[in-house]
C-alpha cells in the first residue's frame, strides 16, 4: 500500500506504532511477540533473542529479553491509552536451528523462547489469537498494523554439513 512504512526489527528491538505502519523481521530461534488493538489499530512487535535474563544483574528494560520486551511494549500501548487485556496476539519463531546432538541446550533454546512467550502473556491476561512456533528454519514476518494481520514464511532448515 502507498505511504505506508517499513520498518525492520533486528534482534532486541521493539517496535510500536499505528496503521501507517507495517513491521518485518527474520526469525529463526528468537521470537517474535506481536499485539493488536483491533478497534485503535495500533501495534507493537518484539524480537527478543531469550526468555529471560539469566544471571545478569538488574538493569534497566532490554528488548533482548522476552518479559522486558513485552514490558516495554506494553508500557509505550499504556502511553497511547492501549490497555494490555484489549489487545490480540501473535507469537512467532522458536525454531530449532542446531541439530540436537550438536548441541542439546542450544537446540532448546527456541523452545524455551516460545513456551516463556505463551507464559507472559497469559500471566498479562493477553488472548493469543494465533502462533507458529517451533519446527526448524527461519521465518520471514510481516506485521500489517492497519489489519492486524501478520504474514509468515517459514524456510526449511539447511542439511547438516558432513
Amino acid at each position: 500500500m502507498p505511504g505506508l512504512i517499513d520498518v525492520f526489527l533486528q534482534p532486541g528491538e521493539y517496535f510500536v506504532g499505528d496503521a501507517g505502519f507495517r513491521i518485518r523481521t527474520l526469525l529463526g530461534s528468537c521470537v517474535s511477540i506481536t499485539l493488536w488493538h483491533p478497534q485503535r489499530r495500533i501495534g507493537a512487535m518484539s524480537h527478543f533473542l531469550l526468555a529471560q535474563r539469566g544471571k545478569r544483574p538488574p538493569g534497566p528494560l532490554d528488548g533482548r529479553y522476552g518479559a522486558d520486551s513485552l514490558a516495554l511494549m506494553l508500557e509505550e500501548l499504556a502511553q497511547q491509552g492501549v490497555a494490555a487485556a484489549e489487545c490480540q496476539a501473535k507469537i512467532f519463531g522458536g525454531s530449532a536451528m542446531f541439530a540436537p546432538q550438536t548441541c542439546r541446550q542450544a537446540s532448546e533454546i527456541g523452545r524455551h523462547n516460545g513456551e516463556a512467550a505463551r507464559a507472559l502473556l497469559r500471566t498479562h491476561g493477553i488472548a493469543v489469537a494465533a502462533e507458529s512456533l517451533f519446527g526448524a528454519g527461519h521465518r520471514q514476518i510481516l506485521f500489517h498494523i492497519a489489519s492486524g494481520d501478520v504474514w509468515e514464511r517459514q524456510a526449511a532448515a539447511l542439511p547438516a554439513r558432513r
